[in-house]
């Protein structure tokens, strides 16, 4: 693990100084962003489903021009449940009042299961498959405020889990509130319905986040609250923090 962190750290410092040469700014640059975080329940992009212990996060997002490659990686620490979503998505609108984008992905779900052989019980980690697409408009009010109405459609790759599960949701996004010099304060409060193989609920999630203008951290947290449902596994609420390090940079063409 230290000699992937040190390879990581100096391929980093390898790009910083060549893109830092000759440079055609004029090019499209190829920009690299995300997030690491930690949290104390590990929730989905789904907030009906959690993981119910510590996970690590990463966020990822490699692009250029319109088409961008996006992982998603939620694992408990230990590394036996999770998820891990590879998102492909393409701007196909990128006005200054709205834009809208559509993605796909395969994914990779992990659950502990347990078996029984020769009278002897033990729990190993299954792995299911799933590939979904979405659509992603944004209705860009100010710098401000903006709505999001959200369509996924996720298929299950294998007949021992879900089958086919719509998520509906609408965000009214609220983000970068000024809270004193620094620290800002974004709020995205979603109203979503999910279908799944004929069970279905309704639920309102909140989504909070404090950011500093100077510092790379932050703190968030998402609240999940069942309304009405008869899905299997649903909680009537979910709740986590997240610490979470960001990071972005653009790469141009020398």
């Amino acid at each position: 693990m230290k000699k992937t962190i040190l390879i990581g750290i100096s391929l980093l410092l390898i790009l910083n100084k060549l893109n830092a040469a000759d440079i055609d700014t004029t090019a499209k640059p190829l920009n690299i962003n995300g997030s690491i975080g930690l949290t104390n329940n590990g929730i989905s992009i789904i907030p009906t489903f959690s993981l119910n212990a510590p996970a690590a996060l990463f966020n990822f997002s490699i692009g250029k021009n319109r088409l961008s490659f996006d992982p998603d990686v939620r694992l408990t620490l230990d590394g036996r449940k999770g998820g891990m979503l590879f998102w492909f998505r393409y701007k196909f609108i990128q006005d200054k009042k709205f834009k809208l984008s559509a993605g796909i992905h395969p994914a990779c779900n992990f659950a502990l299961r347990t078996i029984t052989e020769n009278g002897k019980s033990w729990q190993i980690t299954q792995a299911r498959r799933f590939i979904a697409w979405e659509i992603n408009p944004t209705i860009i009010v100010s710098k401000h405020l903006s709505f999001t109405p959200y369509v996924l459609h996720g298929m299950g790759l294998q007949k021992d889990g879900p089958l086919s599960t719509y998520f509906l949701a609408f965000n009214t996004n609220i983000s970068n509130l000024a809270l004193g010099n620094h620290v800002k304060f974004s709020w995205t409060p979603q109203f979503y319905y999910l279908f799944m193989d004929g069970q279905k609920g309704l639920y309102m999630a909140n989504n909070f986040r404090f950011s500093h203008n100077k510092l790379p951290f932050s703190v968030s947290s998402v609240m999940n609250k069942e309304l009405k449902s008869n899905i299997t596994g649903s909680k009537n609420f979910a709740w986590n923090i997240i610490f979470s390090y960001s990071f972005g940079h653009q790469f141009f063409r020398k």
